[in-house]
């Protein structure tokens, strides 16, 4: 793998993880079309993944911080002030056990599915048949009216729909970040709400990823190592600007072009697969 590859798939996998039109399927779709194209391995895949996590953990580096603040304290660990609004402390300790209770569900789905999941990426025909299952719920989702809730007003049944959803999205062509908002939308949550739960639950999910393919980065060969950094960086980047530029669209309520774009790719492919 090139450094210009480690790039441009870094690039990809920051767009792609947060925006709603599926990172999975869209390296399925790669790795279909593009002739001599190879998956990295998991090295490389765990590192991406790291770009994408520090980049949900640098926008939203406030709300975290809180979060973790307001959840030591309930561990009854010293504070770092004396003036400090117990309202806003439940309201994010309330926040954390949301994102915790989410996670419930996701971990398990995942965990009972992965093995018949991982056939699936093998399933070009059934990739983009759920890239336009998503581009469905994107355009149904953005159609939903009075989505005036916030998270303050999110239930712990909410928490777990949204978290099961999540879990699902390891099939390939199903998008996670699109699915979540979506459902988050379906449940009246206002839509830049909905993406902030949305980005702040991928992060038990992709730090679970993260931790447990870890001991593997000591396996890296050092003529390598540039190529690395350079991929996670490219993915920390392009993530950053995907969620800013996502959140800006669901201000507009304009989730309805990345359903037309999950519809041209899907139907594309189906297509040429149909064709050749």
């Amino acid at each position: 793998m090139t450094v210009l590859q480690a790039i441009i798939l870094g690039i990809l996998q920051g767009l792609t993880e947060f925006l709603p039109v599926s990172s999975s399927g869209h390296l399925v779709i790669v790795q279909h079309y593009l002739k001599g194209f190879e998956q990295p391995g998991v090295l490389f895949d765990v590192s991406l993944h790291m770009g994408t996590l520090v980049a949900v953990l640098v926008y939203y580096r406030k709300t975290v911080a809180d979060i973790l603040r307001s959840l030591t304290a309930k561990l009854g660990m010293p504070e770092d002030s004396n003036n400090i609004d117990h309202d806003v402390q439940r309201s994010q300790r309330r926040l954390g056990t949301l994102i915790i209770v989410g996670t419930i569900p996701t971990a398990v789905v995942g965990i009972l599915f992965n093995d018949y999941v991982e056939v699936l990426f093998s399933s070009i025909g059934l990739t983009a048949s759920m890239l336009i299952v998503t581009g469905v719920l994107l355009i149904i989702a953005d159609h939903t009216k009075e989505q005036n809730r916030t998270i303050n007003s999110m239930t712990f049944r909410d928490s777990i729909v949204i978290g099961f959803v999540q879990g699902l999205s390891i099939m390939p062509g199903i998008s996670r970040s699109g699915s979540t908002i979506a459902t988050g939308l379906f449940r009246k949550i206002n839509g830049e709400e909905a993406a902030k739960f949305s980005f702040l639950l991928s992060i038990p999910a992709i730090l679970g990823a993260v931790v447990l393919e870890l001991p593997e980065l000591s396996h890296v060969e050092i003529n390598e190592i540039p190529a690395y950094l350079l991929g996670t960086l490219s993915a920390l980047l392009s993530g950053l600007l995907a969620i800013k530029f996502l959140i800006r669209v669901l201000r507009q309520g304009r989730l309805r072009y990345f359903a037309f774009y999950c519809w041209v790719v899907g139907s594309g492919v189906i297509i040429l697969n149909f064709c050749y």
